[in-house]
């Protein structure tokens, strides 16, 4: 499989009061073209492992790694104007609400019009067309309509679309999706993960999906990184997710409630210090 992006020994530090707080921890993995999840507990360091990638970690955080590689060539070497020709063109990433991510005073077509011709040469009439198309490509009807409205008259089901759909059509290589789906219902869900994946098969893209949800990742996935205190604790083949060995993977999967097997109580996770200290897993193709 070929390596779109390499990431190698990768922290994101932040300076407090009583010291330096390392939030992501020495994480190394790559991503081909295929379904990555990420999965960890809120505060395990998955949300800020793929902002990392993008250099969206504002000061005074600290990003730090060997090389973050997009085809060979260090995202960390470029300059602030240099890294964002690569934020949309060649790498985007879908945040966990839509509300925080639309402006809310522009309507929703200047918005995904102005995503394309930052990328693309082409004139307000094309840039308009294709917004339309790609509107109509992540399932939403009446895409005139929508062009016309602004987000707060979306529902989160239609926001998150039109938030998949702005990142989408510059035609990116790898797309990083926070949390796509946390906010919305079990039937909208469905839908915007079938959206998601047809793309990417469609696109031959590169996936980075990251969640708390571990029975979703296990059916949409290819392969799956476990993260637990910043680290890379188990990477597991997403079909085999239930057959992990490390005891924080099982400890997660037992605390999830199971319609086949029903328990009158639900298994509560005990951590072990020494996870935290354990060396980060490589998670590399």
């Amino acid at each position: 499989m070929t390596t779109l992006l390499d990431v190698d020994n990768l922290w994101v530090k932040f300076p407090t009061r009583s010291g330096v707080f390392d939030a992501v921890r020495g994480v190394s993995f790559s991503l081909g073209r295929e379904r990555l999840g990420i999965v960890g507990e809120s505060g395990s360091g998955k949300s800020l492992t793929g902002r990392a990638i993008l250099q969206l970690i504002r000061p005074p955080g600290i990003v730090e790694a060997g090389h973050i590689n997009l085809h060979g060539e260090n995202l960390l070497a470029k300059s602030a104007q240099e890294i964002r020709t690569v934020r949309g063109e060649k790498i985007s990433m879908v945040m966990q609400d839509p509300k925080f991510s639309l402006n809310p005073v522009m309507r929703v077509g200047d918005q995904i019009i102005e995503a394309y011709r930052l990328h693309a040469k082409a004139s307000k009439a094309e840039a308009y067309q294709k917004s339309v198309e790609m509107l109509e490509a992540v399932s939403i009807r009446d895409a005139e309509r929508v062009m016309k409205a602004y987000p707060h008259e979306m529902s989160g089901g239609m926001g998150q679309r039109i938030m998949i759909a702005m990142m989408l059509i510059p035609n990116p290589e790898i797309l990083i999706a926070d949390e796509p789906t946390s906010a919305l219902d079990v039937s909208v869900q469905g839908q915007v993960l079938s959206i998601m994946d047809k793309l990417v098969k469609d696109r031959g893209m590169g996936l980075i999906f990251i969640s708390h949800d571990l029975n979703l990742v296990s059916q949409f996935c290819d392969r799956v990184l476990i993260m637990y205190a910043g680290r890379i604790v188990e990477v597991c083949q997403a079909d085999k997710l239930h057959e992990a060995k490390h005891p924080y993977t099982k400890g997660l999967l037992g605390s999830l409630p199971r319609f086949e097997s029903p328990r009158d109580r639900l298994q509560v996770l005990t951590r072990d210090p020494a996870w935290r200290e354990a060396p980060s897993v490589e998670g590399r193709l």
